[in-house]
């Protein structure tokens, strides 16, 4: 095992609005996200592909920040749970040192906010917590090309309950 020592990572800012009804959380950016500063940015990461398919809206073809106004006029939000940490690659089995987001101000941030999903089940981990605070809460198989065991089409099934009603 290296005893290297990695450097504190951050997250982005979280993209929502007084209109947010739906929250995807993701768990923490990999390194291409990171270098790229942008959500879900490693080219095999299926996010902006599943969600695309969900909205029939082609967000793939945007340029990034038209891609997260986009998602704002379908009143959808995206976050991390994770603010901080250390990790060498981008697994989050690598994660170290989490610290996570203060989510105690998101009802005053996004009043309207209902949903709030989780992409992949690192993220998951926090669903209870919001499923106790009112929330209606749904665990999503990961976008990530490291969870390769369900086909996209297995995936979309699951991602469609974003935006189905309740």
């Amino acid at each position: 095992m290296s005893s290297a020592v990695f450097p504190s990572l951050r997250c982005f800012p979280p993209v929502i609005n007084t209109d947010t009804e739906i929250l995807i959380l993701g768990s923490f950016p990999g390194e291409a996200s990171l270098a790229a500063q942008q959500y879900y940015a490693h080219p095999q990461n299926q996010f902006w592909r599943l969600l695309s398919a969900v909205l029939d809206d082609d967000l793939v073809a945007l340029p990034y920040a038209e891609r997260l106004a986009r998602l704002q006029t379908y009143r959808i939000g995206l976050w991390d749970v994770i603010a901080a940490c250390t990790r060498e690659g981008s697994l989050d089995s690598a994660i170290r040192g989490a610290l996570h987001n203060d989510f105690s101000l998101l009802r005053e941030q996004c009043p309207v906010l209902r949903r709030v999903c989780f992409n992949g089940k690192k993220s998951g981990q926090q669903a209870a917590r919001f499923a106790q605070a009112g929330f209606e809460t749904l665990l999503l198989p990961s976008s990530s090309p490291a969870y390769a065991v369900m086909r996209f089409e297995q995936k979309l099934a699951a991602w469609r309950g974003i935006i189905a009603p309740t």
